[in-house]
């Protein structure tokens, strides 16, 4: 963790465990909050479990869904699946090997391709940002994106980037409306022979999630069995440990949160190239400070959360 700032004679009185000082404040992990780790799963099939080893899927997308019932918000963190962090290995057997420093997105390969895959990776993510507490998961398989997209009608985009070589509508700037095939394109495409290839594609995948929430929250406040039917619909590519009901609830509570571009955010950092593929190495310093303004409340001067005073 970033190095802990001294303590004055009084704050080191009344501390209490949990707390941390940053730039001479003292916060506390907000209870009340809601995460959850979204992923996309790169397999173009239903979710079956796979043979121990590293056949469980990369994770090639990743991002944190944080809720938020104090100021009625929700914020999305992108994490580019090139992030190095610690990983677990396991052998054939699924026994553990070592942990070692790799790209994030690998970590769901090995297990089960199933719940234990799962567990890893979250395991992994909840590492990257110090042990943030992850209330849920669902680990969906690129093969639902078009069925996700229609459910809400669709979702239109400013083409980021030339993808000509996958649609001829691609052009970049061009104003194009995502239907079926065409979102499963957009979001999932990368040319593997282009430095930053995954960094371009996290830029689309923010930019689609954006539309693609606001799409949702339209669609949840005419008929919440919007969720419902989507639910059943990508039961059989999803693996998640948050229920149908649960699922339907969250949805109803966040229909009227805030949501805007400023709710979106991704890691700072660099990417470079190993040895064999890109490594991203996230800025220590920035992401704590994404993980206090994002996860912490602010303590005040009499030990009491500005929340409740």
């Amino acid at each position: 963790m970033i190095g802990a700032e001294p303590l004055s004679e009084e704050e080191a009185h009344t501390w209490q465990e949990g707390w941390v000082k940053y730039h001479d404040t003292i916060y506390e992990y907000n209870e009340d909050i809601m995460t959850f780790l979204v992923m996309g799963i790169d397999k173009d099939s239903n979710a079956v479990k796979a043979a121990e080893g590293i056949d469980g899927g990369q994770a090639d997308a990743l991002f944190l869904v944080v809720i938020n019932p104090q100021d009625k918000s929700i914020k999305i963190i992108g994490i580019n699946r090139n992030t190095m962090t610690d990983i677990d290995l396991y052998d054939e057997e699924g026994a553990y090997i070592t942990t070692t420093k790799a790209q994030i997105a690998v970590q769901h390969g090995f297990g089960d391709g199933m719940e234990e895959s799962c567990e890893y990776q979250r395991k992994a993510v909840a590492n990257l940002f110090y042990g943030l507490p992850i209330h849920g998961y669902a680990a969906v398989n690129m093969s639902a994106i078009s069925a996700i997209n229609d459910a809400v009608g669709g979702i239109k985009v400013t083409v980021l980037e030339d993808m000509t070589a996958v649609d001829p509508d691609f052009v970049e700037g061009s104003q194009v409306h995502l239907i079926g095939e065409d979102a499963f394109w957009y979001v999932k495409y990368r040319d593997i022979d282009t430095f930053g290839s995954a960094d371009m594609r996290l830029e689309r995948q923010e930019q689609y999630l954006n539309g693609f929430i606001k799409a949702a929250k339209r669609a949840v406040k005419k008929d919440i069995s919007v969720v419902l039917n989507l639910y059943r619909a990508i039961s059989q590519q999803m693996v998640t440990d948050i229920s149908l009901d649960e699922a339907v609830y969250l949805a109803s509570i966040v229909s009227d949160y805030r949501f805007d571009e400023d709710c979106f955010h991704t890691l700072d950092g660099e990417t470079v190239m190993g040895e064999q593929f890109e490594e991203f190495y996230p800025n220590e310093d920035a992401l704590y400070e994404l993980i206090i303004n994002t996860f912490y409340k602010e303590i005040n001067e009499d030990g009491i959360s500005y929340n409740e005073s």
